[in-house]
Formats: structure tokens, sequence, C-alpha cells
């Protein structure tokens, strides 16, 4: 017999990402998001503008005084941020071409009360994510080029389950700004952006074991945390046979 027990609290860092084109509603907090991110920047003193023929739609500099920076400005509804992996295999897309990331999230998929701001050295992003790949590639992941790689802003990082290596950015760096989505709400003016991966989150086929393997309860649990959408904490299994 198998018998499961999950929390149905509010759960930071929903695995299942889904389409943030999908409507009218989503496609404007998307716009939301990234103004916010812009706006954040303006108050904290820098002067935020495109750069020429930089072909990218999140790609900024930030300039203050004679300092200047280039930054991607990443969104997210579901608290997980991707960059996908350069087609020679080496570095990754935009990530490798900018001094910070700037990540926009909502605090949580399921009830989000907060939109923060969170302004991350590429540097740490970049390790960050070299460990991810490294560890779903040993893992048995097929990691399709051009997809990309996603991690949790506000889960903590582990080796189990796999897909939290490189975890926690928005933990490591808090916000730099929050937005009370019950008293405020987005910006009005934000632009249409584009973010330049696909829309398959993690746990989708973006990521699928390269063969099949014996199911352990560790798996077993990741995999019903994902698909309900709670921690592999909440998740208890009992076997009588």
């Amino acid at each position: 017999m198998l018998s499961l027990r999950s929390s149905q609290s509010s759960i930071k860092g929903h695995a299942n990402m889904t389409n943030v084109n999908g409507s009218p509603i989503k496609a404007a907090t998307r716009r939301g998001l990234f103004e916010f991110g812009v706006e954040t920047l303006e108050k904290q003193g820098w002067t935020v503008s495109r750069i020429l023929r930089g072909g990218k739609a999140s790609l900024r500099q930030i300039s203050k005084g004679s300092e200047k920076r280039r930054v991607s400005i990443r969104t997210s509804q579901d608290a997980w941020i991707a960059f996908p992996r350069k087609r020679s295999g080496d570095g990754w897309v935009t990530l490798d071409d900018v001094d910070f990331v700037v990540a926009v999230s909502v605090d949580d998929k399921i009830n989000p009360t907060l939109a923060c701001v969170h302004m991350i050295p590429a540097d740490d992003a970049r390790a960050r994510y070299e460990r991810a790949y490294e560890a779903r590639k040993a893992a048995g992941h097929t990691l399709p080029v051009g997809r990309g790689l996603w991690l949790s802003l506000y889960n903590e990082e582990a080796p189990d389950p796999v897909s939290y290596v490189g975890a926690g950015m928005g933990l490591a760096y808090p916000p730099i700004a929050t937005l009370d989505l019950a008293k405020e709400g987005f910006p009005q003016d934000g632009e249409e952006v584009d973010d330049e991966v696909s829309d398959d989150g993690p746990g989708t086929s973006a990521e699928v074991p390269a063969h099949e393997i014996p199911l352990t309860i560790p798996e077993a649990k990741r995999r019903l945390a994902e698909s309900l959408g709670v921690p592999i904490s909440a998740i208890k299994i009992t076997i009588e046979h």
C-alpha cells in the first residue's frame, strides 16, 4: 500500500512552469515585472538604456557616472529563471555577455504576495548554471541545445533532487526592492519583452532521463513533489507488502 500526505500550503519555487505568454493576464504580468525591474534600477541611481544592435530584448546597459554595466533582466511568474546553453556547448547565451542578472520574480507561483527584484552577480550565476548543467548531465538528463536550463530562485541549493543544484540565487542575494501585490499594481508602461528561452519549465520535456532506471523512493518523492507543487519534505511514502 502506498500512502501519501502532502501539504496544501503555498509553496515557493513550484517546479511546473506554465506558458508565460499563454493569456493576456500573463503577458501583462510579464511586462509589469520587467518594468518594475527597470524602475528599481532607476531608483537605485542607474540610467537604463537599450544596447544598440544588442539583439536581445532582455539585455540592458546601466550606467551611474563613469560606471557602466551590462545586465540581463529576467522575469518569472513561478520563481524559476533560465538561460540556454550555447550551441557550441561552451557557455551560456546572454549570461556570458553581462555583469549582472536582474531577476524580477513573484515570491510564489500559487499565491504570490510580492514581486521581488534581485541583482545577482553574473559570475556567481554562471558558476551555478555550470554546476547545474554538470549535475543534470551526470544524472542522465537530456539537455537540448537552445532550451533554457531552469534554476529555482527560492529553494535552497541541494544535491537531491538534482534540479536543486545551483538553486537559491534569490536567497543568496536578497531583494533590492519589493512590490506588495495586494496593495500596489504593476507599472503600466512596461514593454513587450522576450526572455530568449522557450516556455518549457523544469520537469518538462526539456530535461528528461536518457534511459529508464529503477524507481527509488527519493526519485518517487521528487516526481510527486513536482507534480503536486509541494516540497519534497511534504511527501511521505509508506510501502507495505
